[in-house]
């Protein structure tokens, strides 16, 4: 089965590729501008057989062992390893990240949390049966919530899809997944896998189409369960009133600004190269990436010339070159929004580098027909300034001084997001105090931005609620049913006489 074969259309539903019978768009390759795929989009319709397809084949999955699923799973990493060029290659094409980001961070990380989540699908916990009333035996079922509609974005689309898809089915669900229509086709791919590694026809569904039409009917759908979507807060806004309406659990991972903290006894060198890999991660496309810096007044000056000067030497070029560190930004106007917020940042703080879509890249590329942007680094911007507080989603950090601890940790905190953070310092007492004290769902000491499968990923705030990745993220997807048994076998129970008789 070539998992690349997206001729069949761009719709994946009841285990086949289908034409979506709404409009046409184009897949952009974002480094040259390029059409990498022609697709159809979906229309309502396709929605409502997504959804049918997922509805139907749900009493079969739910009621499939634990070790069956976790069989199915098992044999979906293997097809997903057999894949991992393709994957990696389709995954740049659509995105503009660098291949060495795809090849060794995106396909393994996914295969990584398919193999957690097939042992995960065996381990769904409840509290230990016993007679907690004296004259009854209680246990706790965790039992599939039904069909998940999830909506995933556009700067991990493997990732993000293996992460909405594999706890929603290991937990007993079908689900049917919205990618962004920007990019779509690696979300294509791992549900032929799916069905290539035995996972039943309907458990699994893809509709590529627009958020507004395509992802807002998919929220509604009266037959959808639980709704799941990453992405950022105005739009997640947008998906929980939607979802209220009708009752449905909502899932939400949503935007960031996370704080990059250097205490003045930080081994400096480490902080300056976690916060350019931090910051510059997917092209600082990342809802974790170090967007906000703020330097203990010792550390500062010599922070901000560190940076600037690996800034500097950043390989930026063809994303295919697996010597590339840069690629271009999703698209045109993605790029063309991030310039926007350094252009009016000029008028109130300092761009120190950067600031500037490049014409050449390390390798000569002419990256001119690319969506590029150089890495951008500013100082002397307010807190409460747009580039400091807003959500820029790309290649920039602002670096702002700091005095004491306390006046530290207020700023990392003053922001409405809460997803991730770190602290950087070599003294125990400070580390605990900072992780204590920032308000994020992930708060990193001495690193920034790795990601585990076995631990939980999930915001604070306006970043959102719930649990992505881990065994955390397995319990998001189930319901809890209490079970009790009397044990007398008494008909006239004591505590009847509350309601009619006596004692």
């Amino acid at each position: 089965m070539d998992l690349t074969d997206f001729g069949a259309g761009a719709q994946y539903i009841a285990g086949r590729r289908t034409r979506g019978s709404g409009e046409p768009f184009q897949v952009v390759n974002p480094a040259d501008g390029s059409v990498v795929e022609q697709v159809a989009l979906a229309t309502t319709g396709e929605v409502d057989a997504a959804v049918a397809a997922a509805k139907a084949a749900l009493p079969g999955w739910s009621r499939a062992t634990p070790g069956a699923r976790s069989e199915a799973l098992t044999a979906l990493a293997a097809v997903l390893a057999s894949a991992s060029a393709d994957l990696a290659r389709v995954e740049t094409a659509q995105t503009g990240k660098p291949v060495k980001l795809a090849t060794e961070f995106d396909v393994p990380g996914t295969i990584d949390n398919v193999a957690f989540f097939a042992g995960a699908a065996r381990n769904l916990e409840g509290k230990a049966a016993g007679e907690y009333s004296g004259d009854h035996t209680s246990y706790v079922r965790r039992e599939a919530i039904g069909v998940v509609g999830s909506i995933s974005p556009w700067n991990y689309p493997l990732q993000m899809a293996a992460w909405k898809v594999l706890p929603a089915i290991a937990a007993g669900n079908t689900i049917v997944l919205k990618p962004s229509e920007l990019t779509p086709l690696t979300s294509l791919m791992f549900a032929r896998a799916c069905t290539e590694a035995g996972i039943p026809d309907g458990v699994v569904n893809v509709v590529t189409g627009a958020g507004r039409t395509t992802g807002e009917h998919l929220v509604a759908h009266p037959d959808v369960a639980m709704v799941s979507f990453t992405g950022s807060t105005p739009v997640g806004r947008r998906v929980a009133e939607l979802a209220t309406a009708s009752v449905k659990r909502t899932h939400l991972e949503l935007g960031g600004k996370a704080p990059f903290v250097v205490f003045d006894d930080a081994d400096l060198d480490a902080a300056v190269h976690g916060a350019v890999a931090a910051s510059l991660i997917n092209g600082g496309q990342d809802c974790t990436a170090a967007t906000r810096a703020y330097v203990q007044r010792p550390l500062y000056d010599a922070f901000v010339a560190g940076v600037a000067e690996l800034y500097a030497a950043i390989r930026i070029g063809d994303p295919l070159n697996p010597h590339t560190d840069l690629g271009p930004l999703v698209s045109y106007t993605h790029r063309d929004r991030v310039a926007g917020f350094v252009e009016r940042a000029r008028s109130y703080a300092t761009v120190v580098t950067g600031g500037r879509a490049p014409e050449k890249g390390h390798d000569g590329t002419d990256l001119t027909r690319g969506a590029y942007y150089a890495p951008t680094l500013i100082t002397g911007a307010a807190q409460d300034s747009e580039v400091v507080q807003g959500e820029i989603f790309g290649p920039v950090l602002v670096v702002l001084p700091f005095d004491t601890d306390d006046e530290g940790l207020r700023l990392a905190n003053d922001t409405p997001y809460g997803l991730a953070a770190s602290a950087w310092t070599g003294n125990v007492h400070r580390s605990l105090r900072a992780t204590r004290e920032i308000a994020a769902g992930c708060v990193w000491v001495n690193d920034h931005i790795p990601i585990i499968s076995e631990m939980p990923h999930g915001g604070y705030k306006a970043s959102g609620y719930g649990k992505d990745m881990s065994q955390y993220s397995l319990d998001e997807y189930t319901q809890v049913k209490h079970v009790m048994f009397d044990t007398t076998a008494v008909a006239r129970k004591d505590w009847h006489r509350t309601v009619f008789g006596d004692r």
